[in-house]
């Protein structure tokens, strides 16, 4: 039998009222905001309204080191939320807004998939409540006022080839990756290399997720730093007075999205950070309103354990006080097949029809992944639960591979049918994660505030990418000393390399070892609150693929949306 198409899925998808499902939260009708039939935006003041309820489990759902076949860690996510429902208890989900430009280029949509997707699929790839445009809005108004100040007679005494500030864009589009702006006549500005990066990499972005109040947003804003002066100190956004501006056009955007999945458990949407880049991970005022409005509050990290969970446990909780009870470790057996390195698996192009024989052998020997990320969870203090995502292709003893892995590292593990079962066929991984979050929690950072910068990244680098060191380039080292004089030692670090590779090379797989991690370049997040080493070759503005998912995506003669995926 031919399983419906994920669109088709969530058009018959049956779903209550936001008011009913808010109502399941314990949230009055009066602290939501509907827009439209199928999202709201949920009050800020429910955060207080909330808070002197019991505090449910809180469970990050995180991955192996990710393939281009996707582990789909988003359908985990909502599958083990729906999960709970079937249990008789209450789970809450938190995830992070899709951004347009993969949606339209080589990943699709990122509202999970089959019966565990959030519903309708269309609102949340398509612009949802246009959080998205605000950030880009906002980041785009700072840049104005930047080369404005410059044409209006630099009072701040900028240095024009130190400014950092670029602007953003939500589409995939590598043609403004560099680009000239001010040409023409004097009245249009001044000539100036610059560039455009994706709405998702914004700084903005990451402030927003990182903000607990409209005026901490306020505050945060304030201290981006988006050049230096000619005396080599840094300019913000509030000596450009851009900051009030700014916040105001994000008044509407920090209010999280609420939504349901196709078995109507509650989803709280909200900002949407990259995770290779930013810290990837949803907002703090999602997750301080989800924890209180259930048993289970189940949020996503960006990309493996090694990034997203990372930057979980070291930046967001760090500042948002929140503890972890337990993280989800999503695993495939495809996936794990080509970590072994014998396989050559491009997106977009067929599956190696020798991927698909069964080879238990294969998965063991890329099995190696898995256990570091295992490792990378305990390595804070959380207890990992492996969820084996089932795919049609897996054999049986493929799946025990993963299991009897799993085993030997002392963790839970379960399989887990829920893309075509829905929250029925992740009752077992409900059941162990129920169980890890039973276990006292020893939860820690990785490393202390007062450690200096070169310490925090070696002792990620070390401790949870297996490098033997790192080697810092004379500019980058410059750009650290710099930032300690500047007080923001203090910092955290959020290391933007692949996400493809536990190092910075996308074509090592498994889990490498020998190797040193290159620091070329370091800039400052000031305002989002964290330092940003850049580590290899990185892209902060996607570019589309030879046959993107815009070619497929259209509008059928009844005005329905079609080949959205």
């Amino acid at each position: 039998m031919t399983m419906p198409s994920d669109l088709d899925i969530s058009r018959s998808a049956v779903t209550l009222p936001l008011d009913q499902v808010a109502a399941g939260m314990g949230i009055g009708d009066h602290l939501i905001e509907p827009y439209g039939r199928a999202v709201a935006k949920v009050s800020l003041d429910t955060i207080g309204a909330v808070a002197h309820r019991p505090r449910g489990r809180y469970v990050v759902v995180t991955a192996i080191t990710p393939t281009p076949l996707g582990e789909g860690k988003t359908t985990t996510t909502v599958g083990l939320g729906q999960a709970f429902g079937v249990l008789g208890q209450r789970g809450v989900i938190a995830i992070r807004q899709p951004s347009m430009g993969p949606t339209f280029g080589i990943k699709g949509g990122a509202a999970g998939g089959g019966y565990a997707q959030v519903v309708p699929m269309e609102a949340l790839n398509l612009h949802l409540t246009g959080d998205m445009h605000a950030v880009t809005a906002a980041h785009n108004l700072l840049a104005a006022m930047v080369d404005n100040h410059l044409f209006q007679g630099n009072r701040l005494g900028i240095d024009p080839q130190t400014v950092t500030w670029r602007r953003v864009l939500d589409v995939n589009d590598r043609d403004l990756r560099q680009i000239v702006t001010g040409l023409g006549p004097r009245a249009d500005g001044s000539p100036r290399q610059t560039g455009f990066d994706i709405t998702a990499a914004s700084e903005v972005m990451a402030v927003l997720a990182l903000s607990a109040s409209l005026q901490d947003l306020r505050e945060r804003l304030a201290r981006i730093v988006v050049a230096y002066s000619y005396d080599g100190e840094p300019v913000t956004a509030e000596m450009l007075r851009a900051a009030g501006a700014m916040t105001v056009i994000l008044r509407e955007a920090i209010k999280p999205n609420l939504m349901q999945t196709a078995e109507r458990t509650p989803v709280l949407v909200h900002c949407g950070p990259f995770g290779n880049i930013a810290h990837g991970n949803s907002s703090i005022i999602a997750d301080r309103i989800g924890i209180h409005a259930g048993d289970y509050l189940i949020t996503e990290a960006g990309f493996g354990a090694d990034m997203g969970a990372e930057r979980f446990f070291n930046i967001k909780c760090r500042i948002s006080g929140l503890v972890p009870d337990a993280a989800v470790i999503v695993a495939t057996v495809r996936a794990l097949k080509a970590h072994s390195g014998r396989y050559t698996v491009k997106a977009g192009r067929p599956l190696p029809e020798e991927l698909l024989e069964e080879n238990p052998a294969d998965v063991f020997a890329g099995a190696a992944n898995l256990r570091r990320q295992i490792a990378n969870v305990r390595l804070h203090g959380v207890t990992p639960v492996v969820a084996v995502n089932a795919f049609p292709t897996d054999h049986p003893s493929e799946r025990q591979a993963i299991l009897d892995v799993a085993a030997e590292e002392g963790a839970r593990a379960a399989v887990s049918t829920h893309f075509t079962e829905g929250g029925k066929g992740a009752v077992h991984l409900a059941e162990a994660v129920a169980e890890a979050c039973a276990e006292p929690s020893d939860f820690r950072f990785l490393y202390d505030d007062d450690l200096p910068l070169i310490g925090k990244i070696d002792t990620v680098a070390r401790g949870v990418y297996g490098a033997d060191g790192i080697d810092v380039a004379p500019a980058a080292q410059r750009q650290l000393d710099t930032y300690e004089r500047l007080g923001f030692g203090s910092l955290p670090v959020c290391i933007a390399k692949t996400h493809l590779s536990l190092s910075a090379d996308p074509a090592l797989k498994g889990a490498p070892r020998g190797w040193r991690l290159p620091v070329r370049e370091v800039r400052a997040s000031v305002g989002a609150g964290f330092i940003y080493p850049i580590c290899g070759d990185m892209r902060t503005m996607p570019g589309l693929s030879s046959a993107p998912a815009a070619e497929r995506i259209d509008i059928d003669a009844h005005g329905n949306i079609v080949g959205l995926t």
